[in-house]
């Protein structure tokens, strides 16, 4: 008798816990899904269709990075493309002789197309992307990308836009190599710094800037003080605040 009295307790024990780690479990996944639902609706609600964003509800998944940590590497395998939700993402195209250029700046509301495309051609990255600023993004899985743009009208719309963004934004990068001067580049680049972070005081090393415009540092450090000694930034150690912008 008491033998099967423990058996009952233990299989009630046993049912109870099971039922517990399940209802957590689901809870949790709930609880994500809700939070996942909001942020995506607070910017993509008048972009995509509720159906569309459902899905990227079901397959997604958020994540956090900071600032300085690599979203992709050169040669890294495809496999999610990233929706930013907050943050700023540095795109770089790394030469063979080791030279970097920055090709464009990612930030809310945007993905790279490039990485789609590369994702549907199961393609390796050829670009570097460095986190900027601190970033949150939903990550959507290759395989359910592709069939999307026949699916949903809006994504379909948001890849093309997306491409074009950063066509236009890679055709003004080559443009500036081609035809304005390191100073004109210079200025340039502090100009789009300030739009991306939306904060005229930018906190970055000349070193820093060197490597983003493919320059020396002592280059960036003369050209640095002729726009400060003209009234279009005011610079001090690892601080520039742009004035003319």
């Amino acid at each position: 008798m008491e033998n099967s009295l423990t058996s009952v307790r233990e299989f009630f024990l046993f049912y109870f816990t099971t039922f517990v780690s399940n209802y957590t479990t689901f809870t949790k996944v709930n609880s994500q899904e809700t939070i996942l639902k909001e942020k995506l609706n607070d910017y993509y609600s008048d972009i995509f269709e509720d159906e569309l964003i459902d899905e990227i509800v079901k397959v997604g998944h958020i994540d956090k990075i900071k600032s300085g940590e690599l979203l992709i590497d050169i040669g890294d395998d495809m496999t999610h493309i990233p929706l930013i939700l907050n943050g700023v993402v540095k795109i770089i195209r790394k030469e063979k002789e080791g030279d970097e250029l920055v090709l464009y700046f990612l930030e809310r509301g945007d993905t790279c197309a490039i990485s789609f495309v590369n994702c549907i051609n199961k393609k390796k990255s050829i670009f570097k992307g460095v986190v900027e600023q601190d970033i949150e993004a939903v990550f959507l899985p290759v395989e359910h990308i592709d069939d999307w743009l026949t699916k949903f009208k809006s994504w379909r719309h948001f890849i093309i836009d997306s491409y074009h963004f950063r066509l236009i934004e890679m055709v003004e990068s080559i443009d500036s190599l081609a035809f304005m001067k390191m100073n004109e580049r210079l200025f340039k680049y502090l100009n789009d710094k300030v739009k991306i972070t939306k904060d005229i005081n930018l906190e970055i090393t000349h070193q820093e800037i060197a490597d983003d415009l493919n320059s020396s540092r002592v280059v960036i450090t003369r050209l640095i003080k002729q726009l400060h000694d003209e009234g279009k930034i005011y610079s001090t150690r690892n601080k520039i605040r742009v004035l003319d912008f």
